[in-house]
């Protein structure tokens, strides 16, 4: 568990910003993770809730190797095992139960579990997890949230996820127990429906400069 943690905490430092992907079109694969890549985001969690995502996973690693791919919407063993056959280097699920905890345990591949509520941040502390997405971050209580936790989980790290936005962007940030954030607002559906992959790399510019 220690090497997963280190290499969670490595991933999320290089990664700053962690784009959340849902694939529309397997056509965006390529120049969709390309945009992203030319806007400073080399970090991409691809989600499995569409038909395209282990494509996605496999097409990525096969194709531009040079780039961290991560699988988000892992909800559960079989899909976890299919994650890790199709090549993906990290896990996100979008909540905690004990049965996709101890898959984890036994995969080599380093799961942020979702958290909303100090009782799955326990189950998942239990098992040896110390990194969690906080999702939906807003619902949850957002940075409010954050500063609560920080007292009884001193050791706990995350990266908040939904409702995340360049509005509250650097305030996620500045809060010691945040290693990273994840968000899609860089990736506008309509742009990414016309094929304007230069309107999706100029969103992602503006989101990492915000962290400068």
């Amino acid at each position: 568990m220690a090497e997963k943690i280190a290499a969670l905490d490595s991933l999320c430092a290089q990664a700053r910003i962690l784009p959340v992907i849902t694939v529309r079109q397997a056509a965006h694969i390529l120049p969709l993770a390309d945009a992203l890549a030319a806007g400073g985001l080399r970090t991409l969690e691809v989600t499995l809730r569409s038909s395209h995502g282990l494509t996605a996973i496999r097409t990525l690693r096969r194709e531009r190797p040079q780039l961290c791919v991560g699988v988000g919407t892992v909800l559960d063993r079989t899909m976890l095992a299919e994650a890790e056959a199709a090549g993906a280097q990290f896990v996100v699920s979008p909540g905690c139960t004990a049965e996709l905890l101890q898959a984890a345990l036994e995969s080599p591949l380093p799961l942020l579990p979702g958290a909303g509520s100090a009782s799955d941040l326990m189950l998942g502390h239990g098992l040896g997890y110390r990194r969690f997405k906080l999702f939906p971050a807003e619902v949850c209580g957002g940075v409010a949230a954050l500063q609560a936790f920080a007292g009884p989980f001193p050791g706990i790290r995350f990266c908040p996820t939904g409702g995340v936005r360049p509005g509250n962007l650097r305030e996620y940030m500045a809060q010691p127990n945040v290693m990273c954030v994840g968000g899609s607002w860089m990736l506008d559906a309509e742009a990414m429906d016309r094929g304007d992959w230069a309107s999706v790399e100029r969103l992602t510019r503006e989101a990492v400069a915000l962290l400068d």
